[in-house]
């Protein structure tokens, strides 16, 4: 490996999500090659966190003044994952800003101790009528991002 040659991405243990959300895979979350179709990771990853933010009351997706849009996303893949299959999906932050935050999801076959998958996506908070970027991070929501991190 040189220097500039990035270290290859491991699989993650479960210890180091803060919360977990299960998942159940659907039939049509399989592709032509029997597992689960890389762009429903990306759904899985929105779902999570949103769901989340939902649920602390945090995020009003029909009447809130601030939202989080996705400016950066990645995902390695380790393992396979397919329906009919139970999904174990770990949250945390990684990074906390002025208008931005990093969140890391893993996604871990039921029972399973290692990721088959793990990626993570950048929200950038905005005021949801002019889309600027917000100065500061509202407190309730920074208080529930900083339970994650």
């Amino acid at each position: 490996m040189t220097a500039s040659t990035p270290a290859r991405a491991q699989a993650q243990t479960r210890e180091i999500y803060k919360t977990f959300r299960r998942i159940t895979t659907r039939w049509l979350d399989n592709d032509a090659y029997g597992h689960v179709n890389n762009v429903v990771y990306y759904h899985w990853f929105d779902t999570v966190v949103n769901a989340h933010l939902i649920e602390h009351g945090v995020l009003d997706i029909q009447h809130g003044q601030t939202i989080g849009l996705v400016v950066e996303t990645h995902c390695n893949y380790f393992s396979s994952l397919a329906f009919p299959q139970n999904v174990d999906a770990g949250l945390r932050v990684t990074r906390i800003g002025a208008s931005s935050v990093r969140y890391e999801v893993g996604l871990f076959a039921e029972g399973e101790a290692l990721s088959a998958a793990h990626g993570h996506f950048v929200h950038v908070y905005v005021d949801s009528q002019t889309r600027r970027p917000v100065s500061a991070l509202p407190a309730p929501l920074l208080q529930v991002l900083q339970d994650l991190a």
